[in-house]
């Protein structure tokens, strides 16, 4: 029996849907069902109802699945702490985040440890929200900064993870902004903008999806190319290429410089909150200190 099975089979129980959870987990849908199949194989017993519609599990699968996450949380809790035994991480702390969060908030925050990193050694790692949760999950990260809005899951469970609330931000409709200092590309009622979109992977595509699914005054836009770099977005926007929702955290400057512009009215605007997580258990003294300041209001 092998971790990753727990794992799957934890996932494919939250999602309620193979195709999803495949997704994930990052596997094809044929893959995975193995990968169920083989587990299912190991407890002897069906573990997934067989049927059409969202998956249900079986009253087993039920009762396993307990089971499978006090596995893989003890796993994880163990080999964290003989890694910190071991004094591999004595010394050294692992913060995982998003691109455009390690540019903007993680940024002004290592002004604020700097002092600490005399000691010691900072890794950054950045990545999706979902591989961002999973580092901190598996014991890869000490602590994991993320957006938080209610369009936005992040399953942490609040009996293993602490948090708090770093930062505030918005996501800014911008646009290139003319000699005249009007934008470029202005939502308009009467043709479509045009739009530069983020790749549905990123969580600001999911806040900018949802906003847009949901906002009385949604404008017309024109999609004219995906993009999963929040940084190129940036760049095309300067460019003139279209009009996108930028981090105001990334963007104020180019605002008050006079290089963008905004494309619609305030109302357009997706805030949102920044948040570090960390698990409950005992981390090094060095990274302990860090979330001393991490957490400082």
């Amino acid at each position: 029996m092998q971790l990753k099975w727990l794992e799957d089979f934890i996932t494919l129980a939250k999602e309620r849907s193979f195709t999803r959870a495949a997704e994930l987990r990052h596997v094809t849908h044929p893959a995975f069902g193995r990968r169920i199949r083989a587990l299912e194989a190991w407890a002897g017993t069906p573990l997934v109802a067989q049927g059409s519609g969202p998956v249900r599990l079986t009253p087993a699968g039920e009762a396993f699945l307990e089971t499978a996450e006090q596995l893989t949380r003890n796993l994880t809790e163990s080999r964290a702490e003989l890694q910190t035994i071991a004094g591999r991480h004595a010394r050294s702390v692992t913060l995982a985040t998003g691109r455009t969060l390690a540019r903007t908030v993680v940024a002004d925050w290592l002004m604020r440890v700097r002092t600490l990193l005399l000691d010691g050694e900072l890794h950054i790692l950045t990545d999706s929200l979902e591989e961002t949760v999973k580092a901190l999950q598996h014991g890869d990260a000490d602590f994991a900064v993320l957006f938080h809005h209610p369009a936005l899951v992040v399953p942490l469970d609040a009996r293993q993870y602490s948090h708090a609330t770093i930062a505030s931000d918005k996501l800014v409709a911008l646009s290139q902004a003319l000699t005249s200092g009007e934008p470029r590309h202005a939502f308009n009622l009467n043709a479509p903008t045009p739009y530069v979109a983020y790749a549905r992977s990123l969580a600001l595509g999911r806040l900018v999806e949802d906003h847009l699914a949901h906002h009385p005054a949604a404008p017309k836009l024109q999609r004219l190319m995906e993009c999963d770099s929040p940084d190129a977005h940036h760049e095309y926007v300067l460019k003139g290429l279209g009009m996108s929702w930028l981090p105001w955290s990334l963007a104020h400057a180019d605002v008050k410089a006079g290089r963008l512009a905004r494309a619609g009215d305030k109302r357009m605007d997706i805030r949102f909150d920044v948040r570090v997580y960390r698990p409950k258990r005992k981390l090094s003294a060095l990274a302990e200190s860090m979330w001393g300041e991490l957490a400082k209001p």
